[in-house]
């Protein structure tokens, strides 16, 4: 309307001119009719604006267009507190998921434990062929602190002998030991193949003179050592209630003060395997020492066995040994019964012990080591698996490495 005013006053003065020619408009008239024209126009422009204005006052952002930019604003700042509180609670968390981890293994290791113990009492009750023993003796096994098997052989008399005359007591001593301390000291041995043979009857004498016999089931036989472990810990289980079980070869030095002393300091742990642990090759070969027929079940030529105590000295605790009476039909024997021994307990949740002193060798190694304050557990030369002609040097190593005749009485157990 406004342009439109500004285009009236041309085209009017044009059209009045045309029409009265000759006929005089004063300046006035004029300058009075262009000023209407423009406040014409003016109002005109105003209006339009106001009523654009009031348009975006009454009609705002669509109502789904709003909401749909809250809720992303919302989502936003939620997301945002939620990360923050995150970050900020990311070392609790984890320290109480790592909480609630030991929590279930502590709660799995009891109940193994519980098991284990339920287990030990059912084997307290029966023996090893199934027979209750209050049925048998009317009295509960004899209770002990370790019982010590000395593996021997029908052959081994002047050994069994050497053992009888240096670290091992006799007669009425051996008998004080069990009473006074709990030590309980055997030669474990089975019976030949011809039973009531020549073998058995020497042995029957030697027995009754010595009364140190822990006579197995079994037949006696050097491939068969496996067997005879497996059986001498599930016979000693149902004779014995004691708190370790140990086993050493008869041409081994042993001081027994220090060996109770050191068994003594796990006596609170359950399932303990303790000796000089090693990881020696398999030997895949025929004819050699040690042959292990089963080698391809540890892999390829030239591996190792897994970690497992040394044969000449070895002990484990009350639970582990009646864990081997239960399942004894179903434990698999390998050529070497330290291995078969070791594979027994891999597999369980079992404490290792690898106790060095009870691998020390025979002078001047042993001896050194007792002079300077650490006397060994059991001496032995590697290269013999044993104690290298042990008949005639056994009193050697006993007067060099041994603790004193006097130390088991002063250990208190």
């Amino acid at each position: 309307m406004q342009r439109l005013s500004y285009a009236l006053c041309p085209w009017q003065l044009d059209n009045e001119s045309k029409k009265m020619r000759g006929k005089a408009v004063s300046g006035k008239a004029i300058f009075v009719l262009c000023l209407a024209s423009f406040l014409a126009g003016s109002l005109f422009t105003s209006r339009t604006w106001t009523a654009h204005t009031s348009h975006d006052k009454y009609h705002p952002t669509p109502p789904i267009q709003k909401h749909a930019s809250n809720k992303l604003g919302e989502v936003a700042r939620d997301f945002d507190r939620k990360r923050k509180l995150a970050e900020g609670k990311e070392e609790d968390i984890m320290g109480e998921v790592s909480k609630t981890h030991k929590a279930i293994q502590s709660l799995d290791k009891t109940i193994s434990n519980l098991e284990m113990e339920l287990a030990v009492a059912r084997m307290s009750r029966t023996s090893a062929g199934g027979l209750s023993l209050e049925s048998k003796s009317n009295q509960t096994l004899q209770k002990a602190f370790v019982v010590i098997g000395i593996n021997t052989a029908f052959s081994s008399r002047k050994r069994r002998d050497s053992v009888r005359e240096t670290w091992m007591p006799r007669g009425e001593k051996l008998k004080k030991l069990e009473r006074e301390k709990g030590i309980v000291i055997r030669f474990v041995i089975g019976h030949s193949a011809t039973p009531g043979g020549v073998l058995d009857k020497a042995l029957d004498r030697e027995e009754a003179e010595h009364k140190d016999f822990l006579r197995l089931k079994h037949v006696e036989g050097y491939h068969q050592l496996s067997t005879k472990t497996r059986l001498y810990f599930s016979t000693a289980v149902a004779m014995w209630d004691a708190q370790f079980y140990v086993k050493v070869d008869d041409d081994v030095h042993l001081n027994l003060g220090v060996l109770a002393s050191t068994l003594a300091q796990y006596r609170s742990k359950p399932r303990v395997y303790i000796g000089c642990m090693k990881s020696g090759p398999v030997l895949s070969r025929k004819g050699v020492k040690y042959h292990e027929p089963e080698y391809w079940k540890f892999g390829e030529d030239g591996n190792k066995y897994f970690r497992h105590a040394t044969g000449q000295l070895y002990g484990i605790s009350k639970d582990l040994a009646a864990y081997i009476s239960i399942n004894s039909p179903i434990l698999h024997r390998y050529a070497n019964e330290d291995v078969s021994l070791g594979s027994w307990l891999i597999g369980l949740d079992v404490e290792h012990v690898d106790d060095r002193s009870m691998c020390c060798g025979t002078p001047p190694d042993c001896e050194w080591k007792a002079q300077a304050g650490n006397i060994c557990v059991a001496s032995f030369d590697w290269s013999c698996s044993g104690v290298c002609n042990s008949v005639e040097r056994m009193k050697h190593v006993h007067s060099s490495c041994g603790e004193g005749d006097g130390a088991i009485w002063k250990v208190d157990l």
